[in-house]
Order: structure tokens, then C-alpha cells, then sequence
């Protein structure tokens, strides 16, 4: 039996002794593809190779391609577990050829490989082409002696392969493995379906391009593509129909039965199989650098996710597993990728949290769920409670789906995508692509003409360059003149271009007395773009310029992209090693910081942090900087971001080195630096947020920045407090006012008395303001028996007013209707209260206070 490791092995080594170049598979993130959700097959990466946009020097190559299949057009999500074959994650063998060998050395290799190297039975093989390509029919008689019964003509479109409505295309051929009688499946000239005959390799032939929807063109190079899944000629080499008997799952499927210690399950089961596929999907998809999200990339990893850990909720699992499962599939992949390896801490973290958030929904959810089921018509689910499970219960459409179908209940789409749009439009766009920019066919072309841009600017930020592309307003032109805006390619460069967070640079670049401001620079492959404006002269193609970067904004740049290695390291010794980067941005004045961790960062934790960091800063260690191979320096322990790609030689940053030569901080960084840590200064974290679930932001300050923040933070400080002496002594000055007017008898006016047996206090006070009569009132106490007190305070022009009323008598005579009709006397809008106690606004006539004292004592005469 053929382990998997051997057969991926066997694979490329075949290739490797046929000329081809092993590529290393590229991450499930697509580079310069925007159409692309995930790499869904092992073309990706060859892209625009394939198309013609850009020039390669290998003719040949070979890969073991992972891709994901769960989203978009390419979606086998429904599938996985109710099939033998389908995952969300897999591999994809293949080879490729561009513009040297054809249809002949593809289909021989192909055929050699099967039969010869895996000892496939030819017996047990059948082929299908397309039924306009003769040529590939008599190729496939020519190599393996097959009759016409055993080469099947396949009318379908599905046999021609092509990339959209235009470009390049061209016919299929597929090998089937026939597993025999006992399965169903039939052959037929419009296709092949049953699981009696399983695809086992589908070689592409592109050889013409669609210029439009009636006419082809032949390509002036041929290419070939195909693809053959690991897994599934995994399973026929280990003689099996099912991929999920493989080792490939096995022990994954082996260790969740033991995990969900239950006796009722199988290797068969369905949810032990889809629990086996979609964390291997999780564990990748992590390691590229994917969080689940409620968008995008995310949103697909968090649907995977749910899906598998609704499972295993199914089957028994009451506590959380998908994080002791990890580490299983970690071991097994990840000599092949070993980016898993590196991102272990970080995929065993965002499992365990996303399980136990999962867990804390799930019995709310599907007992709303269940209740609504309950009271179904029609086999149909309120679309309403499908967006109610997602939006507040984090259920994905697909898993209350899933859940329903079993019962031959189907969920309102219509509705739910209602009340999914409505959401969007308050809250994010739907996914458009990847939000990445598609590279510019321009850019390969000058790349392929001029070769890329020398960047010098490492050592010097002074040199000089041939300017060999001028575009404005998008347009190649050959001169600008002074206020035209453009971008300009020189040969060489001192200019870093923005990439890998850090900003470009900025600066002038001249000739005689022709000057260009620089902007900003930008990276597109490995041509430097530099952003500007003429602010002198004029400047064409050929012209030989001087390039002057802005040194004191590159040095303040150099520290806070040093600051952010040492804050990178001391994140991680202080929350764990599952803190990986997710994003940052360095310029001349800050520097921002994105984060995995899954909760907000406390006060002690904060202050650790910059201790930390501190001290490495202090230490004063040399900035080291070398280049090596790849593996070399992730064997070393260089971290290298995930999801990122990196060429074969490498640049590694190392910083904090102490006597007994141990390393703080070792990173692949392509960026500029200080010489040594303590030109940094100092370093303050100003602020953290939440950029998304599972993603904290920090931002922090450094050297100048930092010393002018402290004393800007001084002097708001100093403001607040004199704000806070000057409230002090306003209070005391309001409270003697206040002492003042109680005492000074020109400033009070009493009138007090008894009417009907019931005694009265009237009170004016000058100079008081409105909520200080409150006061007054509460220290003349009411007796207890008939009294009746109004306080008229006047203050600056206005007069307040305050009744008060014994209990006793507080319904004959009411307090509210007392304040309203003194109110209206005094020419005031009115007033409210109970029936002991009111207040009113009195209006500024004074002079009418006495007339306000005979309506009372009239009232109190009456009762």
C-alpha cells in the first residue's frame, strides 16, 4: 500500500526526472487575482503566466497545489461527508508546461506515471476527450493500445476547459478508474456519472484563445494543465472507493470518535467525516493567515468551522475538540507545509476560542430552531428566523440548512437574502473579490523589457537612475512639465517602495533644474513606482536624475519599523505564542499594530508589554541584518507572517542579542531599520482596539513623537487641573455668595404669619441661583402639622420659585397649583410637582412678590 507522503513524493520526483521545476504551492490566499476567493486549483498561481502577462523562465513545472473548494463558484461544501470524494480542502498533483511540450508528452506522462510507476491496471482505466479533438483521441490509441470502447467521446462543454467569456481555452481529457460492478455509474456521450467511474487525472490542452463568443484563435503558445487530487488517487492506490479510508483521515477520524467517546459511531459516520475535512481546512486556512470573520475569507472559515463543531455537538461532544485535534493534522502536514508548524499556537488559540464562543450559542440557537420547526407549514423555514439564527446566534444559512434537510424542510431563501441586503447596505458591502488590485499587464511588460528595479537604498539614500517610464493620468507619455502630476520608473532606486506595512518614501529626484517632488513610492512586482509632481522644469524618458530620499522622514521611519519587531516579540512572550501579526502600517509619525488575541488587553498587560520592549530598546543591541535561504532561516526560527510569499532567498532582521547570543526578535523583513535598538529612544502604547473578532490594534509612539505627546499629555493635564482649581474656587465663591444672601438682611425679605390655622413663611432672596432654594427648603424643616413655605429666589434677573406643603393639609391645598398661579402673576410659564412640593419659574417682575402673598393668604382664608 502507497502512503500519501509517498505518493505526493512520487508525484514530483517523476516530474523532476522530466525536466519540470517543483514550485512550492502557493498560499489558499490568490496573489494578484481579485476574482478569486481562495486558490481552488493548482492553474492559480500560473495564471498570468498562462495568459501571456507575464514572461517566466521556467517552460516546466510541477506542484503539490492545496486548495479550497467552499465558496464561490467552486463550492463543495453541501457535499462533504455525503460523498466518497468531495472536500473543502485538498490537493491538487500537477504538471504543467508553458510553451514546450503538448498534448503528446502530456498525455504519455500521464499514462507512464499510472501504470508504470504506481502500477495502476490499465484494465481498470478508461479515458474521455472531447468529441472536436480527434488528435488527443488518437494519441490516447497510439500510447495505450485502447479500443474506441475505452476511449469515450464527451459531447459536454464541461470537456472544454476555458478561463471566462474571452482568453485562452482548449479541450479536456480526463482518466476514469473503473471500481467495478458494485457501484453504480453509467458512460455515455454526454458524460460520465455514477461512483462506478471516478476522475482520476484532467489534463487541460489550451491552445487557443476566445476572442469572442463565435471565434478562436490559435495560441503562439501551447500550454498544458492539469490536475490529479492526492486524495483521490490516494484512495485507488490504497485500494479503496472511499477517500476517507485513506491515511490521509484516518487517524484524524480515529482520534475524534475518541474525543466524542461515543459507542454508536463509526469511521463511517457522516459527521465524523465532515468534522476530519473541515478542520483540516481550518488548520490552513488559519496558517495562511485567515480569521473567521462575518466577511470574506473569514466568513467562509467561520462556516467551515460551525459546520464541523455542529457535528460534533451531534455526535456527543460536549466539550471542545477541534483544538486537541490540531496538533494531529499540524505533525502530519506540516513537513510538507511547513507553515502550519508555524502557526500551531495560533491555530489551537482561534480553534479553542471559536469553539467555546460556538458552544455558547448553539443550545440557544437550535432551540429556537426547534421551536420554529415545530410550527412549520408547507416543509418551509421562515426565512426571518434563518437571518435571526445568523445575525445574533452566528448560525451560517448553510448550517441551518443543514440541519433542517434531514427533515425535508427547505429554508425562504428569498426572505432571508431580503433581510441579508438590507443588512449590507447598513453595515459592509457583500464580497467583491478579494479587495486586492489586479497587477497591471503595463507593469509586466516594463518588467519584462527593462528587468526589475535595483532598490540601493538600504545604504544609500542618495543615487542616480535613468528614467525609462513616465504615465500620467494613466497614459505612457514621454515628457511632463512643471504642475503635471505622474508617476516615474527609473532603473534603479533609493526610494523604498511601501510594502510589507511600511511606508514609501518620500523625497526629490532632479535633473540640472528640473525637480520632482516625490509623494510617495509604491511596489508593483519589483518595480518601484515613485508617486509626484513637478514642481520645476521639465522632465522625459532617458533623462539621467538624481533621487534624494527625505533622510529625516526615512529615519523616523527606520525607528518605528525596528519598534514594531520588539512590540511584535513582546506581545507574544507576554499573551502567548499565539499572538501572530495580522497587519500594521509604519510611517515617520506612528505605528500601528494588528494582532491575534482574542480579548481586550488589560492595564498590567499593556504596561508589560512596554516594559518589555523598553528594555530591549535599551539594551542598545546592534539591528543584524543578513540574507539566506528560506528554509535556512525559518530552521533558525525566523517568523515569517503568515500567508505571505517569500522568495527562495530571504532577508532576516534579528535584534536584542545578549551575551550568551540568544536572539528577542528575528523576523523576515524586507523593510529598513535602525543600527541599533537604542535609536528608538522610547516607545508608549496610545491606544487598542478591536479591528474584528480575534484581531486587537495597537498603535504606539516613538522618539519625538513620543516626547511631544508626553508634553502635549502635560499640558492638557496641567489644563485639567487648573480647570479643576478653578471650578474649586468657583464653588467656594458661589457657596460665600450663597452664605452672603442667606445672612445679609438686605437680601432677604421674610414674611411669615398665620391664616385659618395655618402658619406661612414666605422668603425672597436676591443673588441666589435656582437649584441652591432646594437647599433653603430642606433646612426649614415643615412641622409636621399645617405650614405652608414659598422661597422666591432671584438670580440674575430671573425668578425661581419653591412651594412646600405640610402633609397634613397637602390635599386641600395643592402645591402644584399654588406654583402655577404665582407663576402666572409674576409673568412666568409655570411650573409642576406633587401635591407637597412644586417648583415654577416666576418670569423678573419682582415688584408683583407682594400680590403673590394675598392670592396664597386668600387661599389659605378659603379652605
Amino acid at each position: 500500500m502507497y502512503p500519501s507522503k509517498l505518493i505526493r513524493k512520487k508525484f514530483l520526483e517523476y516530474f523532476k526526472k522530466n525536466n519540470h521545476t517543483i514550485v512550492k504551492s502557493s498560499s489558499l490566499i490568490p496573489e494578484n487575482d481579485p476574482s478569486l476567493l481562495f486558490t481552488n486549483a493548482g492553474m492559480v498561481q500560473f495564471k498570468n503566466i498562462l495568459t501571456g502577462v507575464e514572461k517566466n523562465n521556467i517552460k516546466r513545472a510541477v506542484t503539490s497545489q492545496k486548495c479550497i473548494r467552499a465558496g464561490g463558484k467552486h463550492n463543495d461544501l453541501d457535499n462533504v461527508g455525503h460523498t466518497f470524494r468531495h472536500h473543502t480542502f485538498f490537493e491538487m498533483l500537477g504538471n504543467f508546461s508553458f510553451g514546450d511540450y503538448f498534448k503528446e508528452e502530456a498525455i504519455f506522462y500521464a499514462w507512464d506515471l499510472l501504470t508504470n510507476e504506481f502500477k495502476v491496471d490499465k484494465k481498470k482505466l478508461i479515458i474521455s476527450f472531447f468529441s472536436e479533438d480527434d488528435e488527443t483521441k488518437k494519441l490516447w490509441k497510439k500510447i495505450t493500445g485502447f479500443s474506441e470502447e475505452k476511449i469515450i467521446s464527451i459531447k459536454s462543454k464541461d470537456n472544454f476547459w476555458t478561463m471566462g467569456e474571452t482568453g485562452p481555452c482548449g479541450p479536456c481529457t480526463e482518466i476514469f478508474f473503473d471500481y467495478g460492478e458494485k457501484f453504480k455509474g453509467s458512460v455515455s456521450s454526454s458524460g460520465i456519472s455514477g461512483d462506478r467511474y471516478v476522475e482520476i487525472w484532467n489534463l487541460v490542452f489550451m491552445e487557443f484563445n476566445q476572442i469572442d463568443k463565435s471565434t478562436k484563435k490559435n495560441l503562439p503558445k501551447k500550454c498544458v494543465d492539469t490536475g490529479m487530487g492526492l486524495e483521490r488517487i490516494t484512495a485507488l492506490l490504497q485500494n479503496t472507493h472511499d477517500n476517507y479510508q485513506t491515511d490521509i483521515f484516518k487517524k484524524v477520524i480515529d482520534l475524534t470518535a475518541d474525543l466524542s467517546r461515543s459507542d454508536n459511531i463509526n469511521n463511517e459516520n457522516i459527521s465524523l467525516r465532515i468534522i476530519a475535512d473541515h478542520i483540516r481546512a481550518a488548520c490552513h486556512l488559519i496558517s495562511d493567515g485567515i480569521l473567521p470573520l462575518n466577511e470574506g475569507r473569514g466568513y467562509v472559515l467561520r462556516r467551515i468551522m460551525r459546520r464541523g463543531m455542529r457535528h460534533a455537538h451531534m455526535i456527543g461532544c460536549s466539550k471542545s475538540i477541534f483544538y486537541k485535534i490540531a496538533p494531529l493534522i499540524i505533525d502530519e502536514m506540516g513537513e510538507t507545509f511547513p507553515e502550519l508548524k508555524r502557526a500551531k499556537s495560533l491555530i489551537i488559540e482561534t480553534l479553542k476560542n471559536e469553539e467555546n464562543k460556538f458552544k455558547e450559542t448553539i443550545d440557544r440557537g437550535l432551540k429556537i430552531l426547534n421551536e420554529e420547526i415545530k410550527e412549520t407549514k408547507n416543509k418551509k423555514l421562515s426565512g426571518d428566523t434563518a437571518f435571526t439564527l445568523y445575525d445574533t446566534y452566528g448560525f451560517p444559512l448553510d448550517l441551518t440548512q443543514d440541519i433542517v434537510k434531514d427533515m425535508d424542510i427547505q429554508v425562504d431563501l428569498k426572505v432571508f437574502e431580503k433581510r441579508m441586503e438590507e443588512q449590507r447596505k447598513k453595515a459592509r458591502s457583500a464580497w467583491k473579490g478579494s479587495g486586492d488590485i489586479k497587477t497591471d499587464k503595463t507593469w509586466y511588460e516594463i518588467l519584462e523589457k527593462n528587468g526589475s528595479t535595483e532598490f540601493v537604498g538600504y545604504e544609500n539614500l542618495k543615487t542616480s537612475g535613468t528614467i525609462i517610464k513616465i504615465m500620467k493620468n494613466n497614459k505612457s507619455v514621454n515628457e511632463i512639465k512643471k504642475n503635471d502630476e505622474a508617476l516615474i520608473v527609473t532603473n534603479q532606486t533609493s526610494f523604498y517602495g511601501e510594502s510589507g506595512g511600511q511606508i514609501g518614501d518620500t523625497g526629490i529626484i532632479e535633473f540640472k533644474n528640473n525637480k520632482f517632488e516625490v509623494f510617495d513610492t509604491k511596489k508593483i512586482l519589483k518595480i518601484h513606482l515613485h508617486y509626484g509632481k513637478i514642481i520645476s522644469g521639465k522632465l522625459k524618458e532617458n533623462d539621467t536624475v538624481n533621487m534624494i530620499v527625505d533622510k529625516n522622514k526615512r529615519d523616523k521611519i527606520k525607528s518605528y519599523h525596528s519598534a514594531t519587531h520588539l512590540l511584535h516579540e513582546s506581545l507574544r512572550q507576554t499573551l502567548g505564542k499565539h499572538v501572530a501579526q495580522k497587519g500594521s502600517l509604519v510611517t515617520y509619525d506612528r505605528l500601528r499594530f494588528d494582532f491575534s488575541h482574542p480579548k481586550s488587553l488589560s492595564e498590567e498587560e499593556i504596561k508589560k508589554v512596554e516594559i518589555l520592549t523598553n528594555k530591549m530598546i535599551k539594551q542598545n543591541s546592534n539591528v543584524d541584518i543578513s540574507l539566506m535561504p528560506y528554509k535556512k532561516a525559518i530552521q533558525k526560527g525566523a517568523t515569517a507572517l503568515f500567508g505571505e510569499k517569500y522568495e527562495d532567498e530571504v532577508r532576516v532582521v534579528e535584534m536584542g542579542k545578549n551575551n550568551n547570543k540568544t536572539i528577542f526578535s528575528m523576523e523576515l523583513c524586507g523593510g529598513t531599520h535602525v543600527n541599533k535598538t537604542n535609536d528608538i529612544k522610547d516607545i508608549k502604547i496610545t491606544k487598542q482596539s478591536s479591528v474584528a473578532s480575534g484581531i486587537r490594534r495597537i498603535e504606539a509612539l516613538c522618539g519625538s513623537d513620543l516626547f511631544s505627546y508626553i508634553k502635549n499629555e502635560k499640558k492638557l493635564l496641567q489644563i485639567k487641573e487648573k480647570e479643576k482649581e478653578n471650578k474649586k474656587i468657583d464653588d467656594n465663591l458661589k457657596e460665600k455668595r450663597k452664605i452672603i444672601s442667606l445672612e445679609d438682611s438686605s437680601k432677604n425679605i421674610i414674611v411669615e404669619g398665620t391664616e385659618n390655622s395655618i402658619k406661612y413663611y414666605f422668603r425672597t432672596i436676591i443673588d441666589l441661583p435656582p437649584n441652591d432654594l432646594l437647599q433653603v427648603l430642606d433646612k426649614i424643616k415643615l412641622e409636621t402639622k399645617s405650614k405652608i413655605v414659598v422661597l422666591y429666589g432671584v438670580y440674575e434677573n430671573n425668578i425661581s420659585i419653591v412651594v412646600g406643603i405640610s402633609n397634613d393639609i397637602s390635599e386641600k391645598i395643592n402645591a402644584s397649583d399654588i406654583a402655577n398661579e404665582i407663576s402666572r402673576i409674576l409673568g412666568g410659564k409655570g411650573g409642576g410637582g406633587r401635591p407637597d412640593f412644586a417648583r415654577a419659574g416666576g418670569g423678573s417682575d419682582t415688584k408683583k412678590i407682594p400680590e403673590t402673598h394675598s392670592f396664597i393668604i386668600d387661599s389659605l382664608k378659603k379652605i
